[in-house]
């Protein structure tokens, strides 16, 4: 039997064309291009998503059930299964690690990738991308970055990573979520505390899509953008998710080629 190989790149997926371009469909490209010798699908988790996108524009995406169906059924063997999350959230451990538990039989190998911060040394990688992409912000202003949240509580990447800024002198970053811990009264009581002159606002998210649109750079009062600027800052919004930075997306190839070897 040949041994036909796969790589699955898996995303949350978005709704927004734009941003899907410079960060979902670039990472999957630069995964692809880093393992010529297997053929690329792609699967998104959000059935919400995927169900919306189908009835606006046509467009049909796979779940990571009918990804790995097509695979098994087209008689692929061995599997490289990347997902483009941030962290060890339900989203990983449910929509992915429970359902290829369900194939396992049907693959003679199957590898996973960890997710962006699966633990402090991903969570050191990242922090040193991070400030040096950012590394414009003065000592009078502050970089908030805003992060989804996971209801796992023992979930602790948003703590790895705080602390390592922290730890790197970046005591000017502060770090909230939308949802879950640590939210976002504590970036509001650090701007409070520090005063800053001028605070830029960036998703700490994958893609740059609705919560970074709306519950950061909304026009509503209680958007992350209106509650700062109430407190008498100057803000700054950068729309640009995670995948759209090079050095992000090599953090995953990098995964990937970790999981294999």
């Amino acid at each position: 039997m040949d041994n036909k190989k796969a790589l699955l790149a898996v995303s949350f997926g978005t709704s927004y064309p734009e941003t899907r371009k410079v960060t979902i469909d670039a990472l999957e490209e630069t995964l692809y291009a880093a393992f010529p010798d297997r053929t690329g699908f792609s699967a998104w988790t959000s059935g919400f998503i995927r169900k919306k996108l189908l009835k606006t524009t046509g467009e049909k995406i796979l779940s990571v059930e009918e990804a790995l169906e097509a695979m098994a059924e087209d008689g692929f063997s061995d599997l490289l299964v990347v997902p483009t999350h941030l962290l060890e959230g339900n989203e990983f451990d449910i929509k992915i690690c429970s359902v290829l538990e369900t194939y396992k039989d049907r693959f003679a190998k199957i590898t996973v990738a960890r997710p962006l911060i699966a633990d402090e040394k991903d969570a050191e990688k990242l922090a040193a991308v991070m400030e040096e992409i950012y590394a414009g912000v003065k000592e009078n202003e502050m970089l908030v970055l805003m992060g989804h949240g996971s209801e796992k509580e023992e979930c602790a990447a948003y703590k790895w990573l705080a602390g390592c800024f922290e730890k790197d002198g970046h005591e000017n970053f502060a770090l909230g979520t939308v949802e879950f811990e640590p939210g976002f009264e504590p970036v509001m009581e650090k701007i409070r505390e520090r005063k800053p002159e001028k605070v830029y606002l960036a998703p700490l998210l994958v893609v740059a899509g609705d919560h970074a649109t709306n519950d950061m750079a909304g026009d509503e009062p209680d958007s992350w953008k209106n509650q700062i600027a109430a407190e008498g800052c100057e803000v700054e919004c950068i729309l640009k998710g995670l995948g759209e930075f090079e050095a992000v997306r090599a953090l995953y190839t990098a995964h990937a080629k970790e999981a294999l070897a």
